[in-house]
């Protein structure tokens, strides 16, 4: 939601979105602290609350073309994260695909996404619409 009074433009997050977010942050470290100290069910179990959590934040701030670009960068973080910490889980991290690179390295392509996605806020979108109302 944003507002404008006639000094500044401001940008709100509703509470019930607010309240989301934390909780989302909440789930995103027990994942983390799972995969820290390889308690391989909960960090497995983590991967889906913080997943959908993340997909609802990006959903509904849509209408907010940096809020959409960098909410889709961290669900895409999230993805990736999570293949990294399954690829442990289940020691295939460290196998071999081709040459050098191993599976753990297929996290790349998610986290070159998201980049990319940035990339694309940063370089092409918001050099073209500087007189719209966004949140970067």
């Amino acid at each position: 939601m944003a507002t404008e009074n006639s000094t500044s433009t401001a940008y709100s997050i509703p509470l019930s979105y607010r309240k989301m977010e934390n909780l989302h942050i909440v789930f995103w470290l027990f994942k983390d602290v799972a995969w820290c100290m390889v308690w391989r069910p909960l960090g497995i179990a983590m991967i889906f609350p913080t997943m959908i959590i993340s997909i609802v934040i990006a959903w509904r701030t849509r209408m907010y073309m940096s809020e959409l670009c960098h909410n889709l960068a961290i669900t895409i973080w999230i993805s990736a994260n999570s293949y990294w910490m399954i690829s442990e889980f289940l020691h295939f991290d460290t196998v071999h695909l081709v040459g050098n690179l191993t599976y753990k390295h297929l996290a790349l392509i998610p986290f070159s996404l998201g980049i990319l996605i940035l990339a694309f806020y940063y370089g092409y979108w918001k050099p073209r619409h500087q007189n719209e109302l966004e949140t970067m």
